[in-house]
C-alpha cells in the first residue's frame, strides 16, 4: 500500500500492525474523540427511518438553500454569501482554479492539498517561510513582501496545520489589501474558544454592522464585507467528527460563487450530510462540552510529550500537537503500529520537515495516557 499523505487511514495502518482496522487507535486524524454528536446520530436515524426517506430518495436542492440558510444564521450572514461543498477539498478545488495562470503566495510547511490544487489548476505557486528559513516548522506572514494588489493571491491556513499555530488576526487583516485575492482555511478554527457567532457576529455582513467581538475570537468572517477579495474555508467534519459525510462551507462575496458553481459538479454534497450539518450546528451543549473538554486534554498531551528525553512538542492551539522527534519519526511510527496498534501521523508530506516530525491529535486522557505509555515503551526498548 501507497505511504499515506493524510490522517486518519486505518487501512494502512491496520497492513503495518497485522490486525484490523478496528483494532487501531487512531491519533493521526486531527477529529473531535467526543463526536459525533448524538444529536447527529438521531438525526441521521430519523431521516432514514421516515417512510420516504426524502434524505437518500430525492435529489438534494442544488442550491441547498436549506442548509445555507442554517449556516447563515449560524454565522449572521446573508445565505447568498455561503457556498457549501463536499468537504473543505472540493472548495480548495475551486478556489485554486480561481488562481489559474497567477502567483499564490503560500506560507509553508503547509497541507498538502493546497500545492496540489494549485498545482493542477496551474497557479505559480510562491512558497515562504519553512524550516529552510529560521528552523521553525511555524509559517511566518512577517515575510511576505509588502505590495499593491497586481495580480498576487495569498492562501493562509489558520490555525496552521501542522504547528498548531494562530496567526493573530490583525496580522492577517493588515494583508488583505496586498492581493486581489485570499483564501484563509479555518478548518480548526472551531476548537478555539471564542469562536461563537452568536457572541459575536451579530450584525448582517453585507451592511458590515458587526458588534463588538471578544478578544479570543479569531474568525475572519465577520470581516469579510470589508474585504470582498477574501474567502473563508471552514470544515464541519473535523468538530463534529464527520469525516466519511464530507461537508464544508465557504464565506465570502457572492461573486465567488458564480465562477464556482460554473464549474462544480452538481449535487456535491449529499442528503444525509445536509442533515447531519444541521444538527450539528443545533447542538451548543456539545459545543461547549468539547471547548471545556479540549485545553486540559491538549495540555496533558503536550506535557506528557515533553517528558520523553529528547522530545520537543511545540504549543498549540488547535486540536492537536506538533512534536520533533529524536531520531526517524518514521521508525517511531512503524514501532506504535506494530507494538502497540497506535497510529500517529509522520509529516513527510510536509517536505520542509522530513522524517523529525510527528503530528498527534488529542484523544480522550486515557487514550493520551496509553499512548505516552507506549511511547516511552519504545524509548526504553531502544536504548
Amino acid at each position: 500500500m501507497f505511504w499515506p499523505q493524510h490522517g486518519g487511514n486505518r487501512a494502512w495502518g491496520a497492513a503495518v500492525a497485522g490486525c484490523s482496522p478496528a483494532d487501531i487507535l487512531d491519533f493521526s486524524a486531527s477529529l473531535n474523540p467526543l463526536g459525533p454528536p448524538q444529536s447527529v446520530l438521531q438525526a441521521l436515524g430519523r431521516a432514514l427511518s421516515e417512510p420516504d426517506p426524502v434524505a437518500i430518495s430525492r435529489y438534494p436542492d442544488p442550491e441547498y438553500w436549506r442548509l445555507r440558510t442554517r449556516l447563515a444564521q449560524y454565522w449572521a450572514v446573508d445565505p447568498e454569501w455561503i457556498f457549501v461543498g463536499n468537504g473543505a477539498a472540493e472548495l480548495l478545488t475551486w478556489a485554486a482554479r480561481d488562481a489559474q495562470g497567477r502567483e499564490v503566495w503560500l506560507p509553508k510547511p503547509a497541507f498538502g492539498e493546497y500545492e496540489r490544487a494549485l498545482q493542477a489548476a496551474g497557479a505559480i505557486i510562491k512558497p515562504l517561510g519553512g524550516e529552510n528559513s529560521g528552523g521553525s516548522p511555524m509559517p511566518s506572514v512577517e515575510q511576505i513582501p509588502p505590495s499593491g494588489r497586481g495580480n498576487r493571491i495569498l492562501w493562509l491556513n489558520n490555525p496552521h496545520n501542522p504547528s498548531g499555530r494562530l496567526i493573530p488576526r490583525q496580522e492577517i487583516l493588515a494583508l488583505l489589501p496586498q492581493f486581489q485575492q485570499v483564501m484563509v482555511d479555518e478548518a480548526f478554527m472551531d476548537f478555539l474558544p471564542g469562536d461563537d457567532p452568536q457572541d459575536h457576529c451579530k450584525g448582517e455582513i453585507e451592511k458590515g454592522e458587526i458588534e463588538t467581538e471578544p478578544s479570543s475570537s479569531q474568525t475572519l468572517i465577520p470581516h469579510l464585507a470589508a474585504h470582498p477579495n477574501t474567502v473563508v474555508i471552514r470544515s464541519l467534519t473535523k468538530f463534529y467528527t464527520l469525516p466519511g459525510l464530507r461537508i464544508g462551507f465557504a464565506v465570502g462575496h457572492p461573486d465567488h460563487w458564480r465562477r464556482w458553481q460554473r464549474w462544480r459538479d452538481p449535487w456535491s454534497v449529499n442528503g444525509l450530510a445536509a442533515v447531519a450539518a444541521e444538527a450539528a450546528l443545533a447542538d451548543e451543549s456539545f459545543r461547549r462540552r468539547t471547548l471545556a473538554w479540549l485545553p486540559v486534554a491538549r495540555e496533558h498531551l503536550r506535557k506528557g510529550l515533553q517528558a520523553l528525553p529528547g522530545w520537543d512538542p511545540w504549543p498549540s492551539q488547535a486540536n492537536f500537537v506538533l512534536v520533533r522527534c529524536p531520531g526517524s519519526a518514521t521508525q517511531i511510527q512503524r514501532a506504535l503500529l506494530q507494538r502497540h496498534r497506535i497510529l500517529v501521523r509522520d509529516c513527510l508530506s510536509f517536505s520542509e520537515l522530513g522524517d523529525h516530525y510527528l503530528r498527534i491529535s488529542l484523544r480522550t486522557l486515557p487514550e493520551q495516557e496509553q499512548l505516552l505509555s507506549a511511547c516511552r515503551e519504545i524509548l526504553d526498548n531502544s536504548d
